[in-house]
């Protein structure tokens, strides 16, 4: 039996924002959780792989339209058309967080939730330039929370499916969708958000840990090469 999961390395700062700031501090806040450890949310981590997903298909046959279709759903899906695919939350290493939750409720600890998130992210401040005069836009000053590179999440991947022919199927889809992301969160068209995403399976028998990015990969090459 085997469970899959998603690696998302921080290759630049990024900023997965959560739709408002902190008065006196930032303009925008990234997504954390109560103890401090900021994350991505599933749904729009599937947000962006489905456009990913669509962009490969766009020039393939139908067949591969219609396979993204059931592993992604469609608008206004019914329960025969809903997605095939779950992707939870892309989260830091859970033996990490479980270490510094026990700190963190530990009665004589000093340690706070504010520390864990100063101690992963940090604030970038930008400001609007006048394309004729060069000089700063007034009040165009803006300040947004970013999480520091190198950091690495990982995101569950539940496919419904009945069968291992229908799983390896919509792997072969979804591990060149997943390579294919490469920009996530806000700013990603100014040079934030460069990550590198990688398809992972957990063997639970044997308690190891397999990267499958490219063996999927490779089966996809040659069956579009078909």
């Amino acid at each position: 039996m085997s469970e899959y999961f998603i690696k998302i390395e921080l290759l630049s700062d990024t900023t997965v924002g959560r739709g408002d700031g902190v008065a006196g501090l930032v303009d925008q806040e990234v997504e954390h959780d109560n103890y401090g450890f900021p994350y991505f949310r599933g749904r729009t981590l599937k947000g962006l792989l489905r456009e990913e997903c669509d962009n490969l298909v766009s020039f393939l046959s139908d067949d591969w339209k219609r396979l993204a279709n059931t592993l992604f759903g469609v608008s206004g899906s019914e329960i025969g058309t809903m997605a095939k695919i779950h992707i939870g939350d892309a989260c830091l290493p859970k033996d990490l967080r479980q270490a510094v939750a026990l700190q963190l409720e530990h009665p004589k600890s000093d340690l706070t939730s504010t520390d864990i998130l100063f101690s992963l992210t940090t604030i970038r401040s930008q400001t609007a330039i006048n394309p004729k005069s060069g000089a700063t836009k007034g009040k165009s000053l803006r300040s947004s929370r970013v999480i520091l590179r190198k950091l690495c999440f990982t995101a569950p991947v539940i496919f419904e499916v009945q069968t291992l022919e229908d799983i390896h199927k919509m792997l072969t889809l979804f591990a060149p969708t997943t390579l294919a992301l490469r920009r996530i969160g806000d700013g990603r068209n100014r040079g934030r958000g460069h990550v590198k995403c990688t398809l992972w399976e957990k063997n639970l028998e044997l308690n190891k840990d397999d990267e499958i990015t490219q063996t999927y990969l490779k089966r996809f090459e040659q069956e579009t090469k078909a």
